[in-house]
């Protein structure tokens, strides 16, 4: 049958109407946007999350005193399953319940095992093994007479190493006051990903008495160990947060197949054992800035103070690898435009490293006890252009960030050579200089904590990191070797 023709001119006659009126609605809906839209445009930019009832905080102190006076334990989750009392038959049925949930994935979910977000169960702890040991902190923290054999203030060490409460206080904030979309808590222990162990083991170390934190340890491995994910992975989707390189030592070799948030690999073996640690299953991660964030107004305002060519103050004597600060010392101290001081992250020594850090051009940034420097975060945040002389250092986030941008790698050999680093350092042209801290006001967020944790934040990239880690298709592996011996 032939369709019925509408007359051509009712078509042209309606045309324009039509258009009059998606104009009208368009002038309409601007002049709404316009209504809506703040006075004063900067102000979107100065509250980049404004949804939040408050502004992230990125002061360890003051987010913990928050986090404890304001948000209490959180025990009434009735969905969660951690086992407290554990039996045989416990580690069976949650093998069961996880192979069944694994069967739902694979026809579920077209890429798994990769997925997003990642999947986390926190385990729900006794309080002496989280919320009583940052009470101890929080009502410890001013006693600056406690100090470690070599003179740094205990609690600014502890700061320092504080990833696990930044890791822990996100996973577990409720939902609405998150920001990070790429990892998720879950109730239920057959559908995770990941195994999180809310264990401060860093504080236990310090501010506990010696047999104290042993006996402490030996209870925090017990209770993990026991558990039914536990004896069904041995740990290989576990997650510790072991950052100083004393905290946990006694007890490692027992959790040597878990994931564990390190500061560096230390290859001098003097810290962790042969075997105990890789990059294929651990994560590095940077130490908390013991200085304030110097933002872009800050960077600004101090471009034509930094009239120092060379900074460095910490301990100027260390062991290992950090043996290198003796060597440079000797080479530097007498140098024009140099500034080499001996002191400890306490609060005076905190100032002085700000000030000096922000009137730098560049910042000295040698090996420590261990690779790694809590000096070159300090030295980021600031705006000045670290140094880097560290030769088995290992990097946080190495496959996401490119420090080519914002640091100068230094080889010990050509480090120490009478006159070599001066003159090399001043051979660096100006437009280098600018674009480098140009890159570090944009590289400086990836490695400021915050509550809530923040996109492109340190705990987000852990997760990004943590997406590529080999535990997933070794895991997956393991389910097909078991899928096939079921068929």
């Amino acid at each position: 049958m032939r369709a019925k023709q509408i007359p051509s001119s009712l078509t042209r006659s309606k045309s324009p109407i039509l258009l009059i009126v998606f104009i009208i609605s368009l002038i309409f809906l601007s002049f709404l946007f316009f209504l809506s839209a703040p006075s004063d445009p900067t102000r979107s930019s100065s509250r980049p999350y404004p949804h939040l009832p408050i502004r992230p905080e990125t002061s360890f102190v003051a987010s913990l005193e928050h986090f404890l006076t304001r948000k209490s334990p959180n025990h009434d989750r009735t969905s969660d399953d951690t086992v407290r009392t554990v039996l045989e038959d416990d580690v069976g049925r949650f093998d069961e319940r996880k192979f069944a949930k694994e069967m739902d994935w694979v026809h579920g979910e077209p890429y798994y095992p990769l997925s997003m977000p990642i999947r986390v169960y926190v385990y729900e702890m006794p309080t002496k093994f989280t919320y009583d040991l940052l009470w101890l902190f929080r009502n410890t923290y001013r006693d600056t007479s406690n100090l470690t054999s070599n003179g740094s203030p205990v609690h600014r060490l502890i700061e320092q190493h504080s990833i696990d409460y930044w890791l822990w206080a996100d996973l577990i904030a409720p939902a609405s006051e998150r920001l990070l979309k790429n990892v998720v808590r879950v109730d239920m222990q057959e559908e995770a990903d990941l195994f999180y162990v809310p264990f401060f083991t860093t504080i236990s170390f310090f501010l506990l008495e010696k047999q104290q934190w042993k006996a402490l340890y030996r209870e925090a491995l017990k209770w993990v160990t026991d558990q039914p994910a536990w004896k069904r992975s041995e740990g290989r989707d576990h997650i510790f947060p072991i950052h100083h390189p004393w905290s946990f030592k006694s007890v490692r070799r027992y959790v040597k197949n878990a994931i564990w948030l390190l500061p560096d690999m230390d290859s001098t073996g003097n810290w962790y054992k042969p075997g105990q640690v890789s990059l294929e299953k651990d994560l590095i991660l940077p130490y908390v800035p013991n200085v304030d964030l110097c933002d872009r107004k800050c960077l600004s305002e101090s471009e034509s103070k930094r009239t120092t060519l060379l900074f460095f103050r910490g301990r100027l004597k260390r062991n290992a690898g950090g043996k290198i600060r003796s060597k440079l010392v000797a080479e530097l101290t007498t140098a024009k435009d140099i500034v080499i001081e001996d002191g400890t992250a306490g609060e005076g020594g905190k100032a002085a490293a700000q000030k000096g850090m922000r009137r730098s051009i560049f910042c000295l940034s040698p090996a420590g006890d261990t690779p790694s420097s809590a000096r070159l975060f300090d030295a980021i945040v600031s705006g000045c252009i670290p140094v880097i002389i560290s030769d088995e250092l290992e990097l946080p986030f190495e496959g996401i960030l490119d420090y080519r941008k914002i640091a100068i790698f230094v080889s010990s050999t050509d480090a120490v050579q009478p006159g070599w680093l001066l003159r090399f350092l001043k051979g660096i042209s100006s437009t280098q200089i600018r674009e480098m801290r140009k890159n570090l006001a944009e590289y400086s967020r990836h490695f400021v904590y915050s509550s809530p944790a923040r996109p492109l934040g340190p705990e987000d990239l852990v997760w990004r990191m943590m997406a590529g880690n080999c535990n997933f298709p070794l895991n997956f592996l393991d389910f097909k070797l078991r899928l096939n011996s079921n068929v």
